[in-house]
């Protein structure tokens, strides 16, 4: 029996600066620099793809 995978960002998910900041610190307390590295690109991408969503309005 052969499992089909998909593929997942996790940039999608962080959608707010509590979402972040947590990730962020996971990250920094594993002390691995290759993987605060990556975790830092996905900030990035996160915060890019974040920038692009509609802003919110009251009415």
């Amino acid at each position: 029996m052969t499992e089909e995978l998909t593929s997942y960002d996790p940039a999608e998910d962080l959608r707010s600066d509590q979402a972040i900041t947590a990730f962020m610190t996971g990250a920094i307390e594993t002390s691995d620099p290759v993987f605060i590295a990556y975790a830092l690109d996905i900030v990035a991408r996160a915060t890019i793809a974040n920038s692009r969503l509609p802003t919110p309005t009251c009415n």
